[in-house]
Protein backbone atom coordinates (compact mmCIF):
# COMPACT_ATOMS: atom_id res chain seq x y z
CA UNK A 1 0.00 0.00 0.00
CA UNK A 2 1.07 3.36 -0.63
CA UNK A 3 1.38 4.90 2.71
CA UNK A 4 1.99 8.37 1.39
CA UNK A 5 -0.33 8.40 -0.89
CA UNK A 6 -3.05 7.94 1.95
CA UNK A 7 -2.00 10.11 4.68
CA UNK A 8 -1.11 12.62 2.17
CA UNK A 9 -2.65 16.38 3.53
CA UNK A 10 -3.82 14.51 6.67
CA UNK A 11 -1.44 16.53 8.93
CA UNK A 12 -0.34 13.21 10.64
CA UNK A 13 2.46 13.24 13.18
CA UNK A 14 5.25 10.68 13.04
CA UNK A 15 3.61 8.97 16.22
CA UNK A 16 0.32 8.38 14.22
CA UNK A 17 1.64 7.58 11.48
CA UNK A 18 3.67 4.57 12.44
CA UNK A 19 0.50 3.55 14.65
CA UNK A 20 -0.93 3.55 10.89
CA UNK A 21 1.75 1.27 9.86
CA UNK A 22 1.32 -0.69 12.55
CA UNK A 23 -2.43 -1.52 12.02
CA UNK A 24 -1.76 -2.00 8.08
CA UNK A 25 0.81 -4.30 8.67
CA UNK A 26 -1.34 -6.39 11.52
CA UNK A 27 -4.59 -5.58 9.65
CA UNK A 28 -6.30 -9.20 10.00
CA UNK A 29 -5.62 -9.62 13.82
CA UNK A 30 -5.70 -5.75 15.16
CA UNK A 31 -9.59 -6.32 15.29
CA UNK A 32 -9.13 -8.98 18.11
CA UNK A 33 -6.91 -6.95 20.36
CA UNK A 34 -8.88 -3.99 19.83
CA UNK A 35 -7.83 -0.22 20.42
CA UNK A 36 -6.70 -0.73 23.50
CA UNK A 37 -4.51 -3.09 22.26
CA UNK A 38 -3.10 -1.39 19.40
CA UNK A 39 -2.34 1.44 22.08
CA UNK A 40 -0.32 -0.96 24.13
CA UNK A 41 1.36 -2.18 21.30
CA UNK A 42 2.53 1.19 20.26
CA UNK A 43 3.01 2.08 23.65
CA UNK A 44 0.55 5.34 22.99
CA UNK A 45 -3.19 5.58 24.01
CA UNK A 46 -6.57 5.03 22.82
CA UNK A 47 -6.84 8.73 22.20
CA UNK A 48 -3.98 8.96 19.41
CA UNK A 49 -5.28 6.24 17.84
CA UNK A 50 -9.09 8.08 17.38
CA UNK A 51 -7.91 11.42 16.67
CA UNK A 52 -5.78 9.41 13.74
CA UNK A 53 -9.30 7.81 12.54
CA UNK A 54 -10.71 11.10 12.38
CA UNK A 55 -7.67 12.51 10.63
CA UNK A 56 -8.06 9.71 8.25
CA UNK A 57 -11.67 10.71 7.39
CA UNK A 58 -13.18 7.77 9.82
CA UNK A 59 -15.52 7.56 12.37
CA UNK A 60 -13.35 5.94 14.99
CA UNK A 61 -10.85 2.79 15.06
CA UNK A 62 -13.70 0.21 13.81
CA UNK A 63 -14.79 1.86 10.86
CA UNK A 64 -10.82 2.70 10.09
CA UNK A 65 -10.04 -1.15 10.43
CA UNK A 66 -13.17 -1.86 8.73
CA UNK A 67 -12.11 0.47 5.28
CA UNK A 68 -8.27 -0.46 5.11
CA UNK A 69 -8.95 -3.88 4.74
CA UNK A 70 -10.16 -4.06 1.60
CA UNK A 71 -7.23 -1.86 0.05
CA UNK A 72 -4.47 -4.35 2.05
CA UNK A 73 -5.85 -6.91 0.60
CA UNK A 74 -6.28 -5.78 -3.02
CA UNK A 75 -2.55 -4.81 -2.50
CA UNK A 76 -1.15 -8.41 -1.44
CA UNK A 77 -3.28 -10.03 -4.15
CA UNK A 78 -1.50 -7.84 -6.31
CA UNK A 79 1.58 -8.67 -4.97
CA UNK A 80 0.73 -12.36 -5.08
CA UNK A 81 -0.47 -12.22 -8.51
CA UNK A 82 3.00 -10.65 -9.78
CA UNK A 83 5.02 -12.93 -8.10
CA UNK A 84 3.18 -15.78 -9.65
CA UNK A 85 3.11 -14.61 -13.02
CA UNK A 86 6.78 -13.65 -12.75
CA UNK A 87 8.04 -16.60 -11.23
CA UNK A 88 11.76 -17.06 -12.51
CA UNK A 89 12.53 -13.59 -12.84
CA UNK A 90 14.91 -11.88 -9.64
CA UNK A 91 12.50 -9.06 -9.15
CA UNK A 92 14.81 -7.64 -6.63
CA UNK A 93 17.97 -7.09 -8.23
CA UNK A 94 15.54 -5.79 -11.62
CA UNK A 95 13.92 -3.31 -9.29
CA UNK A 96 16.81 -2.64 -7.46
CA UNK A 97 17.41 1.10 -8.88
CA UNK A 98 13.73 1.53 -10.01
CA UNK A 99 10.41 3.34 -7.79
CA UNK A 100 7.11 1.98 -7.58
CA UNK A 101 6.04 5.60 -8.28
CA UNK A 102 7.44 5.29 -11.45
CA UNK A 103 6.06 2.14 -12.26
CA UNK A 104 2.23 3.58 -11.31
CA UNK A 105 2.86 6.96 -13.40
CA UNK A 106 4.20 4.99 -16.27
CA UNK A 107 0.83 2.59 -16.24
CA UNK A 108 -1.39 5.73 -16.01
CA UNK A 109 0.05 7.09 -18.86
CA UNK A 110 0.19 4.09 -20.64
CA UNK A 111 -3.44 4.27 -20.02
CA UNK A 112 -4.20 7.50 -21.20
CA UNK A 113 -2.14 7.35 -24.56
CA UNK A 114 -5.93 7.00 -25.87
CA UNK A 115 -5.41 6.89 -30.27
CA UNK A 116 -1.87 8.88 -29.73
CA UNK A 117 1.49 6.94 -31.03
CA UNK A 118 3.83 5.51 -28.55
CA UNK A 119 7.44 6.69 -30.42
CA UNK A 120 10.10 4.07 -29.77
CA UNK A 121 13.94 5.39 -30.59
CA UNK A 122 16.94 3.90 -29.95
CA UNK A 123 20.53 3.16 -31.25
CA UNK A 124 22.89 0.02 -31.37
CA UNK A 125 22.75 -2.65 -28.96
CA UNK A 126 19.83 -0.90 -27.82
CA UNK A 127 18.09 -0.71 -30.82
CA UNK A 128 17.20 -4.76 -29.84
CA UNK A 129 15.37 -3.97 -26.97
CA UNK A 130 13.70 -1.38 -28.59
CA UNK A 131 12.34 -3.16 -31.50
CA UNK A 132 11.30 -5.92 -28.80
CA UNK A 133 9.57 -3.45 -26.66
CA UNK A 134 7.32 -2.45 -29.79
CA UNK A 135 6.58 -5.97 -30.89
CA UNK A 136 5.67 -6.17 -27.33
CA UNK A 137 3.24 -2.84 -27.35
CA UNK A 138 1.72 -3.76 -30.50
CA UNK A 139 0.92 -7.63 -29.30
CA UNK A 140 -1.05 -5.33 -26.45
CA UNK A 141 -3.25 -3.13 -28.91
CA UNK A 142 -0.87 -0.45 -28.82
CA UNK A 143 -0.42 2.14 -31.73
CA UNK A 144 3.66 2.05 -31.49
CA UNK A 145 6.08 2.76 -33.95
CA UNK A 146 10.36 1.85 -33.78
CA UNK A 147 12.72 4.19 -35.20
CA UNK A 148 17.03 3.52 -34.94
CA UNK A 149 20.18 5.77 -35.62
CA UNK A 150 19.47 4.41 -39.36
CA UNK A 151 16.01 5.73 -39.87
CA UNK A 152 16.08 9.39 -41.48
CA UNK A 153 15.26 11.97 -38.85
CA UNK A 154 12.55 12.49 -40.80
CA UNK A 155 10.07 9.45 -39.43
CA UNK A 156 10.59 11.27 -35.72
CA UNK A 157 9.77 14.79 -36.60
CA UNK A 158 6.82 14.05 -39.20
CA UNK A 159 5.12 11.83 -35.88
CA UNK A 160 5.80 14.65 -33.14
CA UNK A 161 2.27 15.80 -32.91
CA UNK A 162 0.93 12.94 -32.94
CA UNK A 163 3.21 11.53 -29.81
CA UNK A 164 1.54 10.77 -26.88
CA UNK A 165 5.32 9.64 -25.45
CA UNK A 166 8.54 9.10 -26.38
CA UNK A 167 10.02 6.09 -25.12
CA UNK A 168 13.90 5.85 -25.56
CA UNK A 169 16.84 3.20 -24.54
CA UNK A 170 20.21 3.80 -24.03
CA UNK A 171 22.66 2.50 -21.76
CA UNK A 172 25.44 5.40 -21.43
CA UNK A 173 22.19 7.50 -21.25
CA UNK A 174 24.33 9.85 -22.93
CA UNK A 175 23.94 8.93 -26.50
CA UNK A 176 23.56 12.41 -28.74
CA UNK A 177 21.10 11.31 -31.43
CA UNK A 178 18.72 10.25 -28.08
CA UNK A 179 19.19 12.92 -26.48
CA UNK A 180 18.58 15.26 -29.24
CA UNK A 181 15.43 13.31 -29.50
CA UNK A 182 14.81 13.75 -25.65
CA UNK A 183 14.93 17.51 -25.87
CA UNK A 184 12.84 17.81 -29.12
CA UNK A 185 10.03 15.80 -27.36
CA UNK A 186 10.37 17.96 -24.32
CA UNK A 187 10.04 20.88 -25.99
CA UNK A 188 6.50 19.75 -27.75
CA UNK A 189 5.24 18.79 -24.29
CA UNK A 190 5.14 15.16 -25.01
CA UNK A 191 6.12 12.67 -21.90
CA UNK A 192 9.18 11.00 -22.12
CA UNK A 193 10.71 7.25 -20.70
CA UNK A 194 13.97 6.23 -20.85
CA UNK A 195 15.75 2.99 -19.98
CA UNK A 196 19.67 3.72 -19.09
CA UNK A 197 21.99 2.38 -16.69
CA UNK A 198 22.03 3.45 -12.96
CA UNK A 199 24.51 5.98 -13.06
CA UNK A 200 23.57 9.77 -13.28
CA UNK A 201 23.59 10.51 -16.85
CA UNK A 202 21.61 13.24 -19.06
CA UNK A 203 19.11 11.59 -21.00
CA UNK A 204 17.99 10.44 -17.23
CA UNK A 205 17.90 13.99 -16.20
CA UNK A 206 15.65 15.22 -19.06
CA UNK A 207 13.21 12.35 -18.84
CA UNK A 208 9.56 12.36 -17.25
CA UNK A 209 10.40 8.88 -16.38
CA UNK A 210 14.11 7.29 -16.14
CA UNK A 211 13.83 3.45 -15.72
CA UNK A 212 17.80 2.59 -14.37
CA UNK A 213 18.92 -0.86 -14.80
CA UNK A 214 22.24 -2.14 -13.65
CA UNK A 215 25.28 -1.84 -15.67
CA UNK A 216 28.17 -4.47 -14.62
CA UNK A 217 30.30 -3.11 -17.09
CA UNK A 218 30.21 1.12 -17.37
CA UNK A 219 33.65 1.66 -18.82
CA UNK A 220 33.09 -1.19 -21.84
CA UNK A 221 31.02 1.08 -24.44
CA UNK A 222 31.44 -1.72 -27.03
CA UNK A 223 29.51 -4.21 -25.64
CA UNK A 224 32.32 -6.20 -25.72
CA UNK A 225 32.48 -8.05 -22.55
CA UNK A 226 29.01 -9.61 -21.19
CA UNK A 227 26.74 -7.78 -19.33
CA UNK A 228 23.30 -8.17 -18.33
CA UNK A 229 21.97 -4.67 -19.27
CA UNK A 230 20.38 -5.68 -22.23
CA UNK A 231 18.61 -8.97 -21.03
CA UNK A 232 17.41 -7.05 -17.98
CA UNK A 233 15.99 -4.19 -20.05
CA UNK A 234 14.10 -6.88 -22.32
CA UNK A 235 12.71 -8.37 -18.80
CA UNK A 236 12.13 -4.74 -17.52
CA UNK A 237 9.89 -4.72 -20.15
CA UNK A 238 7.69 -7.76 -19.60
CA UNK A 239 7.70 -6.42 -15.96
CA UNK A 240 5.56 -3.47 -17.14
CA UNK A 241 3.77 -4.96 -20.09
CA UNK A 242 2.37 -7.62 -17.37
CA UNK A 243 1.46 -4.56 -14.61
CA UNK A 244 -0.23 -2.35 -17.46
CA UNK A 245 -2.21 -5.84 -18.24
CA UNK A 246 -2.98 -5.94 -15.00
CA UNK A 247 -4.48 -2.63 -14.12
CA UNK A 248 -6.13 -2.71 -17.86
CA UNK A 249 -8.40 -5.87 -16.93
CA UNK A 250 -9.27 -4.86 -13.61
CA UNK A 251 -10.80 -1.83 -15.14
CA UNK A 252 -12.51 -3.56 -17.55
Amino acid sequence: MDLEKIIKNKDITKLEQHVLEYIINNINSVMKIGVRGVAKENFTSTSTIMRLAKKMGYDGFVDMVYNLIPLVNKDQVKEHEIKDKMDGMDLVNLLKFISEEDVNVFINLMKHVNNKLIFIYATGFSKIAAEYLNNRLVITGSKSIFSSGSDSIGIFENHLDDMAMLIVISKSGETKTVLDKVIAAKQRGIKVISITREIENSIAKASDINFKIFDMNKLDDRNYYPNTFFPNVCMLIEYLIFRYLIEQNRTK
